[in-house]
């Protein structure tokens, strides 16, 4: 069964190209112009991927992923045709995982849009490629352990003190990257390109925005994991507060 993304947008003609896209990469499509059942369909129809309009009828987007970011994880892709600094920040601190401001182009949209489903593992049969044998087997067969802090790689699971801790498609794949190469310092634009799939402006507030957001979720008043190299990058190391 083909992966559902769905499209909630009021923009007849932009949703009929986005759909006509989506359904060529091999994806089931549903496209809604109402926030509210937008919201509703997203939480019925457990769609692979929501692509979420900002300007809606009866509920706005920012509201929208409020309330999805409490109860789901599915990945979340944000149009608006405001390109301001502030709506960008605004939609990855509530929990979007990309942002495209309009006009885009259909080939960096979809780009991002196999980014994410790759990640989730809702990439269409055709799309997916063999898994690589690994160059050494993972530690505890995919579960990373550190002090209070548990990372399941095959359950995409997240436990602290025990607690399970929710976090977005974007935030456990930052997480991954960096717990897997504990104490090196990972570059910006080296984390742009692994995690977002594409290279974009030299503006790294996207992953600033990411890290503190992963960085909230995980730390408590015992460990830091998660540090600052200014000017270069990020590094994961367990050191105490």
């Amino acid at each position: 069964m083909a992966p559902l993304v769905l499209v909630v947008e009021d923009d007849a003609m932009l949703s009929d190209v986005l759909r006509m896209y989506l359904e060529k990469e091999g994806y089931e499509v549903k496209v809604i112009a109402d926030g509210l059942d937008g919201l509703t369909q997203a939480l019925v129809a457990r769609p692979a991927l929501v692509v979420l309009d900002v300007m809606l009828p009866r509920l706005d987007g920012w509201e929208i992923i409020r309330q999805l970011r409490e109860v789901s994880e599915v990945p979340i892709i944000l149009l608006t045709a405001r390109g301001e600094e502030a709506d960008k920040l605004m939609g990855f601190d509530l929990g979007a995982d990309d942002y495209l401001a309009k006009p885009f182009s259909m080939q960096e949209f979809l780009a991002r849009a196999r980014a994410l489903l790759k990640r989730s593992g809702g990439m269409p049969k055709a799309h997916r490629q063999p898994a690589a044998a690994p160059a050494a087997p993972a530690p505890m067969e995919g579960v990373l352990t550190f002090p209070t802090l548990l990372i399941d790689e095959r359950r995409h699971r997240v436990e602290r003190n025990g607690k399970q801790i929710p976090l977005t498609p974007k935030e456990f794949d930052l997480l991954i990257y960096l717990a897997n190469r504990p104490g090196t310092v990972v570059r910006r634009d080296e984390l742009l390109q692994e995690i977002w799939g594409y290279s974009p402006s030299e503006d790294d507030r996207t992953i600033h925005t990411h890290i503190n957001r992963l960085r909230a979720k995980l730390e408590g008043q015992d460990y830091h994991y998660i540090h600052t190299v200014w000017g270069i990058g990020y590094k994961f190391e367990v050191t105490r507060q």
